[in-house]
C-alpha cells in the first residue's frame, strides 16, 4: 500500500527528489571533506611551522563550510517543496475520497 502511495505522489515529484539528494550528496561530502583539512593544516602546517600554508588551508576550509551551508540550505528548500507537494495532492485526494463517501450514501438512502 505505502509502495503504491509512493509510486503515484512521489514519481510525479521526481525531479525534486534528484535535486534533494545531489545538495544532500554534496553537504555530506563537504562535511566529510572538513576533518581531512584539519588535519592537513596540523600535519603539514603547524608541525612544519609554515604559516602560509595554514592560511591558505584555512581559506579552503572556509570555501568548503560555505559551500556546505549552501548545499544544506538548497536541499532543505527542494525537500519543504517537495513534501509541501505531496501533502497537497494527497490532501486533495483524501478530501475527493471522502467525498465520494457521502455520495454514496445519500444515493444509497431512501427517500420518503
Amino acid at each position: 500500500m505505502l509502495g503504491k502511495i509512493l509510486a503515484r505522489y512521489v514519481l510525479p515529484a521526481w525531479p525534486l527528489l534528484v535535486l534533494v539528494v545531489v545538495f544532500q550528496l554534496g553537504q555530506s561530502i563537504a562535511s566529510l571533506a572538513l576533518p581531512t583539512l584539519n588535519a592537513d593544516i596540523i600535519d603539514k602546517g603547524v608541525v612544519t611551522g609554515d604559516i602560509d600554508y595554514i592560511w591558505r588551508t584555512g581559506g579552503v576550509m572556509l570555501l568548503v563550510s560555505l559551500l556546505q551551508v549552501v548545499c544544506s540550505l538548497i536541499a532543505v528548500y527542494f525537500g519543504s517543496r517537495l513534501a509541501m507537494g505531496m501533502g497537497r495532492n494527497l490532501r486533495a485526494a483524501l478530501f475527493h475520497r471522502v467525498v465520494t463517501f457521502s455520495q454514496l450514501s445519500a444515493a444509497s438512502t431512501p427517500s420518503s
